[in-house]
């Protein structure tokens, strides 16, 4: 049972903003791949917090650094140097294309950094003009005003006055338009390797290099949104390593903390040159209690063979996934993404799917497109991936009858 404690009959979800759609479920504790709730019932996690718990619930390792670096220090200010920050981005740089990293606590912080960083760098050339910033349609880049106008779609725009002007959005995967969009005044060209929150759509790893290419040409910078793809989750630390592919700047969060809230702009050397004392800065980023559990997660995570496993789970629940498409027509038309970043495509709408499977015991997030997002930790056993599927069967099977 829950230790939170309401005066009888009280509501605290009233005094709350109105702005999500919550189940009307609550957890009461996590071990590995499983959550428990109130009534003690537990679900198989399929949904992470939103690509978050990589690692799983209450992972022993994580638990004993967070212990251990708490009952030391948590908390210091970015006006002193702070050790566990210089051991992170250490690790960082060592593991990616970076040379300097800034840590924040949040993705769409993680973008406003990288935006900054990019329009700085041209500034700092003699060229402030340059100074907008291209984006792919069905783009999730963030909730901040900034963030909302880069990802420019307008159930989150609306009701917020003026959008936040220098941000050009092209179709997703139109080169064309691509290339017709980066002009004189362009900063940088901001992507995600997959689109997950408008239905897990994906660029090929060519397709990533074309891009590169083009920025080099027309003298943009290249950021790629990892928040989602970022930290093992497609099966390599970061998902542009899945190509050839050398970003200038490049943002992660989500599963860096597993849950403890961190973000990062990594950036290489000549980009971050510009950003000074006082271009930018954080209270909290980078304090020593996200850097002692962020240093852990990566250390786990970017062990070859912790990798390679998730390859080859990614693999093993793509061909499971395929094999219920094939079965269950009705209810999904195709399994979409890599690793495990994952959607199924869905006939019946995806509400119905996600409310389905919750009922099942089965927690899975709504994407765009009628897309239903699998978000498995990293750490998933076979046993689990069976189990997965047993329990997406049930909900094709129900979702079959309802009809």
């Amino acid at each position: 049972m829950s230790d939170v404690n309401l005066p009888e009959g009280a509501d605290g979800a009233q005094h709350l903003f109105p702005c999500f759609s919550r189940a009307d479920v609550a957890f009461t504790h996590g071990d590995g791949s499983w959550l428990f709730d109130t009534n003690d019932a537990r679900y198989l996690d399929y949904a992470t917090g939103i690509a978050v718990t990589g690692l799983g619930h209450s992972h022993p390792d994580l638990l004993d650094v967070l212990f251990r670096q708490g009952i030391k220090l948590w908390h210091v200010s970015n006006g002193v140097r702070i050790p566990e920050q210089e051991a992170l981005a250490l690790l960082l740089c060592q593991k990616t294309f970076a040379d300097r990293v800034f840590f924040c606590n949040s993705g769409a912080e993680a973008i406003e950094a990288s935006l900054k960083a990019a329009r700085r760098y041209h500034f700092a050339e003699g060229r402030p003009e340059r100074y907008r910033i291209v984006t792919f349609e069905g783009a999730f880049h963030g909730r901040t005003l900034a963030t909302i106008a880069a990802g420019g779609r307008d159930k989150y725009l609306a009701g917020y006055g003026p959008v936040a002007p220098g941000f050009d959005i092209v179709p997703f995967g139109d080169f064309r338009a691509l290339d017709a969009a980066c002009g004189p005044e362009t900063a940088a060209v901001l992507i995600e390797p997959i689109q997950g929150e408008s239905g897990v759509r994906s660029l090929a790893p060519s397709d990533l290099e074309r891009i590169r290419i083009l920025c080099d040409r027309r003298g943009a910078l290249l950021i790629v949104d990892e928040v989602q793809t970022g930290i093992g989750r497609t099966g390599h630390l970061f998902a542009y390593q899945h190509s050839r592919v050398v970003p200038d700047l490049l943002a992660a969060a989500k599963g860096l903390g597993n849950g403890f809230p961190v973000a990062a702009c990594l950036a290489t050397e000549r980009v971050a040159a510009s950003m000074t004392p006082g271009t930018h800065g954080s209270t909290f980023g980078g304090n020593p209690l996200a850097m002692a559990v962020a240093q852990k997660v990566v250390e786990i995570v970017a062990n070859q063979a912790f990798l390679d496993e998730v390859r080859r789970k990614g693999a093993r629940l793509l061909t499971a996934l395929s094999k219920l498409v094939e079965d269950y027509s009705e209810v999904f038309s195709e399994v979409r993404g890599h690793g495990m970043l994952l959607g199924l495509r869905c006939v019946v709408p995806v509400e119905l799917a996600v409310s389905a499977a919750r009922a099942n015991g089965l927690l899975c997030v709504v994407a765009g497109d009628n897309v239903l997002r699998l978000l498995p930790p990293l750490t998933l056993s076979d046993a689990e991936i069976d189990e997965g599927m047993c329990l997406l069967r049930k909900v094709a099977k129900a979702l079959t009858r309802a009809e």
